[in-house]
């Protein structure tokens, strides 16, 4: 597949002009979204992301628009889990409703620069290495028996290593001063708690990044693909944030799905590298499977999860905490 320069400069100028609009237009004046303009929205990321994929048929062929669209719904599905951790995060620093939507999308932007380092990397090792795969089979196994385990487990904020390290290094305010990231108080600048959520939310995205970047490059080694289906998940997902706010605690079966998706992805990476790496010869799992193979089981999580929680009442996962100094 060779991408010519002008997709790739039309692609991430696309993106940077989705972002200003959502900043300076959608975000213009801080608000708490709802349930409707949150569909709406998502809604319109979908359909964004579906065009994209039609593009990508046309101009390179099914093959690699089916590459899109199962790259797409597995990062998008890893993403949700996502969500839980962003809930945590902004109620651990009590993040004003009407901030929570600006907050999401800073730090889907400085997500997306990591990702995108990362994306690189990964792209130059199965360049230079096929035996590269072992390792991302491997580690996608190890992934899913730990999203498998770890239902119950919850992200301490003060774990992650650059808050702390800027919450030592430059004074925080313990409160809010609407959108500004930096404040005064008795004549001394201080970061707000603002900064160092949108700091929390962007890097601890990389600890996902790390098992869902080498899931995807189980479906495509294409570098392009890879960075449009990381981009169009992480636009889609703040929107994804409010709509699903109220149904995050019924979904208690995605991480079971999410798992299952996993290892089979790893089981298509390590079959991949046997074939490209010995004689052998081993049957090798074409995209259309792959991707009816995702769909089948984030449409069974979905439904079981809503069928067997619909009549429970869902408790809020945390409590809302004053950050820590």
């Amino acid at each position: 597949m060779n991408v010519p320069t002008w997709l790739w400069v039309a692609t991430i100028g696309g993106f940077v002009v989705v972002i200003l609009i959502d900043l300076f237009i959608v975000d213009s004046r801080p608000h708490v979204f709802g349930t409707r303009e949150a569909g709406i929205w998502v809604s319109v990321y979908f359909t964004l992301a579906m065009c994209f994929a039609v593009f990508m048929s046309l101009y390179f062929g099914l093959n690699y628009g089916g590459q899109f669209v199962a790259g797409y719904l597995t990062e998008f599905s890893l993403s949700v889990d996502n969500l839980f951790v962003f809930l945590v995060l902004m109620t651990s620093f009590a993040v004003p409703s009407a901030l929570q939507h600006r907050v999401l999308l800073v730090g889907v932007v400085i997500a997306l620069i990591l990702r995108a380092i990362l994306i690189v990397i990964g792209a130059e090792l199965i360049a230079r290495f096929a035996g590269v795969f072992y390792l991302f089979g491997a580690f996608l196994f190890f992934t899913a028996w730990k999203v498998w385990t770890s239902h119950d487990a919850e992200p301490d904020p003060q774990g992650n290593g650059l808050v702390r390290y800027v919450s030592r290094r430059f004074a925080v305010s313990p409160h809010y001063d609407g959108s500004h990231l930096i404040t005064k108080i008795a004549n001394k600048r201080m970061l707000t708690p603002l900064a160092l959520v949108m700091i929390a939310i962007g890097t601890t995205d990389v600890l996902f990044a790390l098992d869902s970047i080498p899931a995807v490059f189980g479906i495509t080694q294409e570098a392009f693909i890879v960075f449009a289906a990381n981009a169009f998940a992480l636009m889609g997902l703040r929107q994804l944030y409010f709509l699903l706010q109220g149904l995050m605690g019924r979904l208690r079966y995605l991480n079971y799905g999410l798992a299952i998706i996993l290892a089979f992805i790893g089981v298509k990476l390590i079959l991949e590298a046997i074939h490209e790496t010995t004689s052998l010869s081993v049957p090798l799992i074409p995209i259309w499977f792959s991707l009816s193979f995702i769909i089948v089981v984030l449409a069974a999580t979905a439904i079981i999860s809503l069928r067997f929680t619909g009549d429970e009442p869902v408790d809020d996962p945390v409590s809302p905490t004053v950050p820590k100094e």
